[in-house]
Formats: C-alpha cells, sequence, structure tokens
C-alpha cells in the first residue's frame, strides 16, 4: 500500500520513520519484501534506504543506489523510529573479517541513541546477538534450506499477538544460534523456535531489539529463485524442504507464510507507534 501526499496530509498523526540498511545482493528485491510488509498497516512509514558508506554493491546499479539510497556516514545524525538490518551473503566468513565490521559495529551502537527499536534479520540478526551478547554462530554440516515448523514459545508477547500455536518459516541459512548459549546470555528471550533449525525469533529489550535468523519476508518463489540457481551452478544443494508440493521441483511452490509474517511485521510497527517519542529527538534518551 502507498498512500499519496494529499491523503497522508489529512492525518493528523506524524509518520513513523524506518530506516533500513540493506545488505542483500538483490537490493530492490529485498526493498520489495519488507516494504510490502511494513506498508500493509493503517499507519504512515516513511522509509529510508541506508547502505554502508564504503562498499560497494556489484548486483545492483550504480544510478538506483546514488538516487535511493544514503551512505550511513550522511544521516547518523539522524533519528529513526525503527531501523531493519537486513541478511547479508557472509555467513562464511568470522564476523571480524567482515569488510565493513568496524562500520556495522559503529552501526549497532549508534541504534542505542538513535532508534527506537531495531529489528536484525538472519546474518544482521546474528550480527547483533553476537555484538551485544557475545552469542557466536556455528557452521551447519548442510545448508538449512526449506519451510520448516517453528513453535510459539511466548504467546503472550505483543509480537506475536494474533500468531497461531506453530506456524511454517522460509530457512536459508549456513550457519545457525545455539540456543543454550541464547539462554546463557543474560535478558534474551526466544520467541519462535523450532526442532529442527533451532532458535528463530529472539527478544532483546535491554537493546530495544528482534533478532530474526529466518526469512518471513521471502516471496513464494524466493527458495525457488536460490534452488535453480544452485542448480544452474552445479553447487552441491538439496531441494528445499517442505516448499514444492510433494517435494517435486517441477512444481509450483506453496506460500504457507504469509499471513504470520504480515503479523510480525505489523506488530513490531504496532509496538513501535504505540512506545515511541512524538517528539523525535528524545529517541534514544
Amino acid at each position: 500500500m502507498v498512500m499519496d501526499e494529499d491523503q497522508a496530509m489529512r492525518q493528523d498523526i506524524r509518520p513513523l520513520r524506518i530506516g533500513m540498511l540493506n545488505l542483500m545482493p538483490k537490493k530492490i528485491q529485498t526493498e520489495n519484501q519488507f516494504a510490502r510488509l511494513i506498508g500493509a498497516t493503517p499507519l504512515q512509514i516513511d522509509l529510508s534506504l541506508i547502505r554502508m558508506t564504503e562498499h560497494r554493491t556489484k548486483n545492483t546499479a550504480a544510478e538506483h543506489m546514488s538516487e535511493f539510497y544514503h551512505p550511513f556516514q550522511e544521516v547518523k545524525d539522524q533519528k529513526f523510529d525503527g531501523l531493519i538490518i537486513t541478511g547479508a551473503p557472509i555467513e562464511h566468513l568470522e564476523f571480524g573479517d567482515v569488510t565493513y565490521w568496524d562500520e556495522i559495529s559503529e552501526i549497532f551502537e549508534w541504534t542505542q541513541t538513535n532508534v527506537h527499536s531495531t529489528f536484525g534479520v538472519c546474518w544482521g540478526g546474528m550480527a547483533m546477538i553476537n555484538h551485544f551478547h557475545g552469542v557466536r554462530k556455528h557452521m551447519l554440516d548442510a545448508k538449512a534450506f526449506g519451510c520448516f515448523r517453528h513453535r510459539n514459545l511466548n504467546p503472550a508477547s505483543p509480537f506475536l499477538r494474533g500468531f497461531s500455536d506453530d506456524c511454517v518459516i522460509p530457512v536459508s541459512r549456513w550457519t545457525e544460534m545455539k540456543q543454550n548459549e541464547i539462554d546463557g546470555a543474560p535478558g534474551l528471550n526466544t520467541l519462535l523456535g523450532s526442532d529442527d533449525v533451532g532458535p528463530c525469533l529472539v527478544e532483546d529489550p535491554d537493546h530495544r531489539a528482534l533478532y530474526i535468523f529466518n526469512h518471513f519476508e521471502y516471496d513464494s518463489d524466493t527458495l525457488k529463485q536460490e534452488y535453480d540457481r544452485d542448480v544452474a551452478n552445479g553447487a552441491p544443494i538439496n531441494v528445499p524442504i517442505n516448499y514444492y508440493p510433494d517435494d517435486d521441483p517441477s512444481r509450483t511452490p506453496q506460500n504457507r507464510w504469509r499471513s504470520h509474517a504480515h503479523l510480525l511485521y505489523g506488530n513490531w510497527i504496532n509496538e513501535i507507534y504505540q512506545s515511541t517519542p512524538f517528539d523525535m529527538s528524545k529517541i534514544g534518551k
């Protein structure tokens, strides 16, 4: 949903300012996935796209990046009601070996003074929980790839308002966080978890953050695109689990997570709206 300016000006509320630090190679696809979710509530959203200052993407046109993205160093004096930090295809690297680790560590600290609520997704969530709590990521023997059933571990959480007792979530990663190590970090609360692929959604109230290690934002065919790419490249890859009907990749995949995706991000936006200061200068205070 996109609201025109005249309609927006008639509403006596201020827009929520949401930033998105987009670390994914297919930036336009990722923009659309998250914008579709956070734009589906009745609230006005002012979405700002942010990139790492020195890192240059190879997969998105320079004209698009120049027109729509702001380097972090240009926005770091600004305040945001919410910030999404996406995943990144750098799981095989140790955090400290990532070329922009120093700047993203600066961003993590900046969220504590300039952002009301932060949502770290996949690698972004793993990096944040490592930065603030020292929880490590672990390489898997085989890629966790497919649609996995997750249990609702905290039905009273406002972020899970409207959730079923379990739900299906797309997973695509070579690394994992271990539940016992999350439990060993004070203040963390696991909201969604799977017997097959471990913890998924973790709340960090002290840092006003959520970390999700899987991909509610994926389109119906995103796993198919990844699978077809790896098959075409001759890379070892299994058919994504519980995704195609009868696990037959010649058939159209089924989307069984869309409703819960809208619930989660709608709940996050609602929690921001209910608690963020009307005066944005007070964010982080």
